[in-house]
């Protein structure tokens, strides 16, 4: 759809005013915590797919090694920038395979663009072909199913530039479920832009998938990951609040080469058809 993920395309240089990497200070405690707790002392080698721009990871390259990768050209950019000396790729978290092994593989909120649940089998496969066996899989959607809300009406709570001559941005974020029969929603995103040029206005549609806990627990277990509900603190309006933690069986060894090629040339086949700027 046109005019769809604006904010990782042509407002993606508005990602660091509305989202700013000292936010997600906190919550990156939570998932250093679990690592550590799981995995215990050392400089593990981490895999975040849909790293966008390297906020959350950023409060993580000091303690362990890490790897980024991201659909978005222009997210990656500013994860570049912020983490210069992690290894950044292009790919979607459904079909990468970069023939590395990490410690753990942590997805964040961008896991919230996996529409159906063969998206998610398909995203979990990818977190598993990159996982040592006994290796952590760290996932964060920003809702659940249990805690939607239809209308709900979110305001994003950013603070002043930090810079002079930095855009003023106000973000109002509309969420609904058009067909509550399908697993999708829709974020209707409304950008108010202050900068040198004047004022205007800028609208975004993020659809993306919503399921309840059960569906991410069963699909997980299904992949191979031994799996829990970790809480995290949330933004105080029913996001962001669950952590899933998933623990590779060590019986998933013999099976991850020989798991996944035919389901790779199947989605490379499905996501072609279905249009790469569907994706973007």
């Amino acid at each position: 759809m046109a005019g769809s993920r604006r904010l990782y395309s042509d407002l993606a240089y508005l990602w660091p005013l509305v989202s700013p990497p000292e936010d997600y200070a906190e919550e990156a405690g939570h998932w250093k915590d679990a690592i550590r707790d799981r995995l215990g002392e050392g400089r593990h080698r981490i895999l975040e797919l849909g790293v966008g721009g390297g906020h959350n990871l950023s409060h993580l390259t000091s303690d362990f090694e890490a790897t980024g990768v991201d659909l978005s050209p222009e997210m990656l950019e500013h994860s570049r920038r912020l983490n210069p000396d992690v290894e950044h790729h292009v790919g979607d978290m459904r079909t990468v395979r970069l023939e590395k092994v990490f410690d753990a593989v942590l997805i964040h909120d961008a896991v919230a663009y996996m529409l159906s649940e063969d998206d998610l089998r398909a995203a979990f496969v990818t977190a598993r072909a990159h996982l040592r066996p006994g290796g952590l899989l760290l996932v964060a959607p920003d809702l659940v199913a249990e805690s939607f809300e239809e209308g709900r009406v979110l305001r994003w709570d950013i603070p002043p530039p930090s810079r002079p001559g930095a855009p003023e941005v106000e973000v109002e974020e509309r969420l609904t479920d058009p067909d509550p029969a399908d697993t999708t929603i829709e974020s209707w995103i409304t950008y108010k832009i202050n900068d040198e040029s004047g004022r205007r206005v800028e609208t975004d549609l993020h659809v993306t998938g919503l399921f309840p806990l059960a569906t991410w627990v069963s699909l997980m277990e299904e992949a191979g990951f031994e799996t829990e509900i970790l809480p995290l603190p949330g933004d105080g309006d029913g996001c962001g609040e669950h952590l899933f933690s998933g623990v590779l069986y060590r019986r998933w060894q013999d099976r991850r080469r020989s798991d996944s090629l035919d389901a790779r040339l199947d989605w490379k086949h499905a996501i072609d058809q279905r249009g790469a700027e569907e994706y973007r």
